[in-house]
């Protein structure tokens, strides 16, 4: 079967990386997993040899679908196929809790899945015990990248203000069939009890677009244009202007949108 481009398909096949894939995912016995694209059901199969409770795949090509199909026959009611876009599909009523992700998921749409998953934890609903993701490895960098890094942005933040972010392992372009032009990496985020800043996401992601929107301006110029004067708020919050958003960690970013709302009130 060959990947069809427009849905982004790189397909894993190889059982040694996809076992190592489902390792870092922990104990899937207790849980529901979900899978999202799984093709030929290369990590499918590990996860079902892993003993994963119950198994939701969600997959949109009709030939993938009859793959797995073959799979559910042999799963003895261990696995359900959900077909449709992951994207329009709301996983909390899909799935019965507790959850777990593990998805070799589609570098197309990647990084939208993640954003409509960490809007689903921020609900407050215990939408999943974790998420083991493949992506792109520039996105697995972004995701956990420490302030002061390169990589670190509005992502960054975001992804760390809600969950542990961890870094798994890298996965070369031959590891896929058809080989992608970057190389790959898997990442766990697993969601906090409660957010690294008590702050509502929407404070937080205005703040962010602001911060990081020239993020080579300092923090007092960058700012300009909120509701509530630059200097003023990062007097307010103990923050020297002349620095960048890179350098501060979450929490400072988090205390900052905190003040900033706040002010605004």
């Amino acid at each position: 079967m060959l990947a069809r481009k427009s849905l982004g398909q790189h397909f894993l096949l190889d059982s040694t990386i996809t076992d190592q894939i489902v390792l870092y995912a922990g104990n899937l016995k207790d849980c529901n997993v979900i899978e999202i694209g799984p093709g030929p059901g290369g990590l499918t199969r590990s996860l079902l040899n892993a003993g994963a409770k119950k198994l939701f795949v969600i997959e949109k090509d009709d030939r993938c679908i009859a793959i797995v199909e073959q799979l559910k026959e042999l799963a003895e009611g261990r696995l359900e196929i959900i077909h449709g876009d992951a994207l329009d599909i709301d996983l909390l009523t899909a799935v019965p809790a507790p959850r777990k992700v593990v998805a070799n998921l589609p570098y197309n749409v990647g990084t939208a899945m993640l954003i409509k998953w960490l809007n689903a934890i921020y609900s407050g609903k215990e939408a999943f015990e974790s998420l083991t993701l493949m992506f792109q490895k520039e996105v697995a960098l972004r995701i956990t990248a420490d302030h002061g890094n390169k990589d670190y942005g509005r992502l960054s933040v975001l992804c760390q203000w809600l969950c542990d972010c961890r870094y798994d392992f890298d996965l070369p372009p031959y590891a896929f069939t058809p080989p992608p032009k970057v190389s790959s990496a898997v990442v766990t985020l697993t969601p906090r009890p409660k957010p690294l800043a008590d702050v509502s996401k929407e404070a937080l992601e205005t703040i962010l677009a602001k911060a990081f929107g020239q993020r080579r301006k300092m923090l007092r110029s960058a700012l300009k244009g909120l509701a509530v004067p630059a200097d003023e708020l990062l007097k307010k919050a103990g923050i020297d202007g002349t620095l960048r958003a890179e350098q501060l960690d979450v929490a400072t970013l988090g205390r900052l949108a905190k003040i900033y709302k706040n002010c605004k009130e």
